[in-house]
């Protein structure tokens, strides 16, 4: 039934037959990158947020199409889909999501990348991470807390840096992770 649903006029119908075969287990990737190329923002993106948590065949192929929805032009797909790329740690996506981190128009592309280059950790990131501490509130504080994914000597500085941001969760997520680093050494 959720099959044949995925064919529905309807986006929302088509949005909640993917969220049913995933959670049957009867998902492939194959029918999440048709959903990815839906025309429906709605079910491109409810197509990402399913996609984040798929570790079976076909899983490359999967973080291609995410990697292309990632740039799409509603910024939610686009955002859900760099959320799911970093919970892949996808790697190949690092100087994508540092061009979104640090050029989107949308604030919650920008934080989403951010948060996925903190994910993935790799050190071609580290200087979009950087970069975003300039960026409004939200998105700093999703790049304070990225900073902890990187053993950086310009990392340590600039989380240091962030205990004196304007921004009082900003200042947290900085003494946070700077005592449990001071616990680590200790």
């Amino acid at each position: 039934m959720a099959r044949e649903a995925l064919g529905d006029a309807d986006p929302a119908v088509r949005a909640a037959a993917l969220g049913a075969l995933a959670r049957s287990g009867a998902l492939t990737v194959a029918v999440v990158r048709r959903c990815l190329a839906d025309p429906s923002p709605v079910v491109r993106r409810r197509a990402c947020e399913v996609s984040a948590t798929w570790r079976g065949t076909g899983t490359a192929t999967l973080r291609s199409s995410l990697r292309a929805a990632a740039e799409d032009a509603d910024p939610l797909v686009a955002e859900s889909a760099c959320w799911a790329l970093g919970e892949h740690a996808d790697r190949r996506a690092t100087g994508l999501l540092a061009r979104l981190a640090t050029g989107h128009p949308d604030a919650r592309c920008r934080e989403s990348a951010v948060a996925a280059l903190g994910a993935i950790g790799d050190p071609a990131g580290l200087p979009a991470v950087l970069a975003c501490l300039a960026d409004r509130p939200a998105v700093r504080r999703r790049a304070a807390v990225a900073l902890a994914a990187f053993a950086a000597p310009e990392a340590d500085e600039a989380l240091r840096r962030c205990l004196e941001d304007r921004d009082w969760q900003v200042r947290e997520v900085a003494e946070i992770l700077l005592a449990g680093e001071t616990l680590l050494e200790g």
